[in-house]
């Protein structure tokens, strides 16, 4: 019914930083919100496999999500520590940078509208051409080897837009010693579930794109490695989208399929796929477009 696209982009860290010297509202529903993801967990969610349509006042209607937080409230920080030479205060701030990373790329209403994601960019150390420099250049040229999608999630606002004031969010961060003393890294794992409707007048019909991400971003104690201080490193971004037209990959946008849209045709060559699953890494889904099994 909807297509699935994976993207999978790893960066060597010693490619990106070199060592010194000697060193969101309401959703519209009644449901009992989930208490934090703290773990994996062991299976998709249940649910009908042919649920309820979507509306205006209900976007949620008929999906996991609807017990779901709601953006910003979906991201919780975990307590820091020291760890890996880096002071507690200096894994607070790779946290704390993590989650408004985070918001900035996947939550923030101008990014969501294909607009320059200053906020997103500002967090990342702008030393690393691989990451920093990468998204520069793929806002400017996007193609399939140089995506914006690949961080940010962007919808072309002369198709789309989101419908509400709410994004649904679930997924959790942790943190453990980095590649080299005098570092942290951070993963994050989230889902987050964009409720749209097409941006023409009157357009009521709402589909749903779902993309979760799996993110890695260091940060480097700058008396031991030549980094920007403060700034985020990217290790690895990984994401899979539920609900994207994966023809039209590479052009710096999602672009959600609707109902009254969808014609008779081959199906994608992957096997199906539920979205809501985050039961399974994302190096364990298939690689090449498919279908999903409800969004």
């Amino acid at each position: 019914m909807a297509a699935l696209a994976l993207a999978v982009v790893a960066i060597r860290p010693e490619l990106v930083v070199d060592r010194l010297p000697g060193a969101g509202g309401g959703s519209g529903t009644d449901a009992a919100p989930l208490a934090a993801e703290t773990a994996p967990p062991t299976a998709a969610p249940s649910g009908d496999l042919f649920p309820d349509m979507p509306t205006l006042e209900e976007p949620f209607r008929g999906s996991p999500a609807v017990a779901w937080a709601d953006g910003v409230a979906g991201i919780e920080v975990p307590e820091a520590r020291a760890v890996g030479g880096m002071s507690r205060d200096q894994v607070a701030h790779a946290l704390r940078s993590t989650k408004e990373l985070l918001v900035a790329s996947n939550l923030d209403r101008a990014t969501l509208r294909g607009e320059h994601p200053a906020k997103a960019l500002g967090l990342l150390d702008p030393l690393q051409k691989d990451g920093h420099g990468l998204m520069e250049k793929g806002l400017r040229d996007p193609r399939e080897d140089q995506d914006p999608l690949w961080l940010l999630s962007r919808f072309d606002p002369a198709e789309v837009r989101v419908a509400g004031d709410t994004v649904k969010t679930r997924g959790r961060l942790t943190f453990a010693k980095g590649d080299r003393d005098g570092s942290v890294e951070v993963k994050a794992d989230y889902t987050f579930v964009y409720p749209l409707v097409k941006a023409e007048p009157g357009a009521d019909e709402v589909a749903r794109t779902i993309v979760r991400r799996e993110l890695t971003v260091a940060l480097y104690d700058p008396a031991g490695t030549v980094t920007t201080p403060g700034r985020l490193v990217v290790i690895a971004w990984k994401s899979t989208t539920g609900n994207t037209d994966c023809a039209r990959d590479g052009d710096g946008f999602l672009h959600p399929q609707f109902r009254t849209d969808l014609a008779p045709g081959p199906e994608g060559s992957g096997p199906a796929v539920d979205p809501y699953d985050r039961s399974k890494d994302l190096d364990a889904l298939p690689q090449e477009c498919g279908t999903v099994t409800r969004t």
